[in-house]
C-alpha cells in the first residue's frame, strides 16, 4: 500500500517530499482496532499527497548536481585541447524521443556565448511540463479515486482511554484488585491526569456482587472521564492550561479491610 507500512502495533505513514519526510504513526490501540487505524492512516496519507505535491519536472531539472562545473544546470561547456572554452551548450531532456540541445560557439559569439546558452536553457525548460515522477497511486488519490471506504471515523483515543494488554475488565481504567488471598476483592475505577495525580473509586465484590461491582466501576470510570474532559474544556475556554478535576473521596465499600482501604493504583 503506497506510503503506508503495516506494523505489529498498527500502521506507519511515510512520504518524502522535496527532501522532507512526512511521517505519522497510527496505533491500533489508539483507534480501537486495525480497521480504524488503517482508515485514519489512509486519510492522512491522502491529505499529504494532495496538499504537498511533488516538484514539477522543471523545478527538479533546475536542481544543481554535484558534478556540475558551470554553475548553471543544463548548461555545459566544450573545452579545446588547450583547456580554453570552445563552446557553450544548453541541453534539456524532455522525453525519451525529445532531447533539446543548442550549441553556442565562443569563436562566433565571444563572451556572450555563455549568456546565450543560459537564456536558451530557460526557454527549453518552458517546454517541460508535469510533475516529477510519482507513484501511480498518487494520481488516483488526487482525483478522489482512493479505494478505502468513506465510512465513519472513530476519533483517536486519549491515553487514558486505551485498554492495556494487562487489563482484565475489557475497559480502560477499570481493574480488579485483591489485597490478599482471603479478600473477596473489589473493582477499581481510576483516572490519571498527567502531572496532576489521579482520582479513583472502588466497589466491593462482597457488598455488590462480582458483576454489579464491575458494572459500577465501569460507570464510575465513564463519569471520571467526563469530569476530566469537562475540566479541560473549561480550562481551555478560560485560557488556562487544562487542570485535573477535583479528587473524589476514595471509598471501597463496607467489606474493605484495613489493608484493602489503602490506596492501590496498580
Amino acid at each position: 500500500m503506497y506510503g503506508i507500512y503495516s506494523r505489529s502495533w498498527g500502521f506507519e505513514v511515510s512520504i518524502v517530499r522535496n527532501g522532507v519526510r512526512h511521517h505519522r504513526l497510527f496505533g491500533k490501540a489508539s483507534y480501537g482496532g486495525a480497521e480504524q487505524a488503517l482508515l485514519h492512516a489512509q486519510d492522512w496519507r491522502d491529505h499529504i499527497v494532495r496538499s504537498v505535491p511533488p516538484q514539477t519536472r522543471s523545478e527538479r531539472a533546475e536542481k544543481q548536481r554535484t558534478n556540475n562545473s558551470t554553475g548553471v544546470t543544463g548548461v555545459f561547456h566544450h573545452l579545446a585541447p588547450n583547456g580554453r572554452v570552445r563552446a557553450w551548450m544548453a541541453k534539456t531532456y524532455i522525453a525519451p524521443d525529445e532531447i533539446l540541445r543548442t550549441d553556442f560557439s565562443v569563436a562566433d559569439l565571444g563572451d556572450d556565448a555563455q549568456a546565450f546558452a543560459i537564456r536558451e536553457r530557460a526557454r527549453q525548460l518552458e517546454r517541460m511540463t508535469g510533475l516529477a515522477r510519482i507513484h501511480p497511486a498518487e494520481e488516483a488519490i488526487r482525483m478522489g479515486l482512493s479505494a478505502h471506504p468513506a465510512g465513519p471515523r472513530e476519533p483517536k483515543r486519549s491515553k487514558s482511554e486505551i485498554t492495556r494488554r494487562n487489563n482484565t475488565s475489557g475497559v480502560s481504567g477499570v481493574h480488579f484488585k485483591t489485597p490478599n488471598r482471603s479478600h473477596p476483592g473489589y473493582w477499581l475505577a481510576i483516572t490519571y491526569t498527567a502531572g496532576k495525580g489521579s482520582v479513583s473509586k472502588a466497589f466491593s465484590v462482597k457488598t455488590h456482587g462480582a458483576e454489579a461491582a464491575r458494572n459500577l466501576a465501569i460507570a464510575e470510570r465513564a463519569s471520571q472521564l467526563a469530569d476530566k474532559l469537562r475540566a479541560e474544556d473549561d480550562a481551555l475556554a478560560a485560557g488556562r492550561e487544562p487542570a485535573s478535576p477535583a479528587p473524589r473521596r476514595q471509598s471501597r465499600g463496607r467489606a474493605a479491610t484495613t489493608s484493602g482501604a489503602k490506596r492501590n493504583n496498580g
